[in-house]
């Protein structure tokens, strides 16, 4: 994920590590979300901690689990829509 004129981790509370930590170690250290196609939870190591609901909730029950790949393939169409918001304004 790009930073770069991002606001996002300035936003971050101050013991994000302690709770990233947290929520991977609840999640098992795997993606908590079940796989459309087989009904199952997606076996590979999970690496990020996501925000279910896009914003600055960071309550343990709004962040999950996700892989690398998982987390900017979601990251990216909300930024994207971030963006429209505030060139729209």
């Amino acid at each position: 994920m790009s930073w770069h004129g991002s606001s996002r981790r300035s936003r971050l509370p101050a013991d994000w590590p302690v709770r990233r930590l947290s929520v991977l170690k609840r999640d098992g250290f795997q993606r908590r979300a079940i796989l459309r196609d087989t009904g199952a939870r997606c076996t590979a190591p999970a690496t990020d901690v996501d925000h279910i609901v896009p914003g600055d909730d960071h309550d343990p029950a709004n962040l999950q689990a996700l892989r690398r790949w998982h987390h900017a393939g979601k990251s990216s169409p909300e930024g994207a829509a971030a963006r429209r918001r505030w060139v729209s304004r």
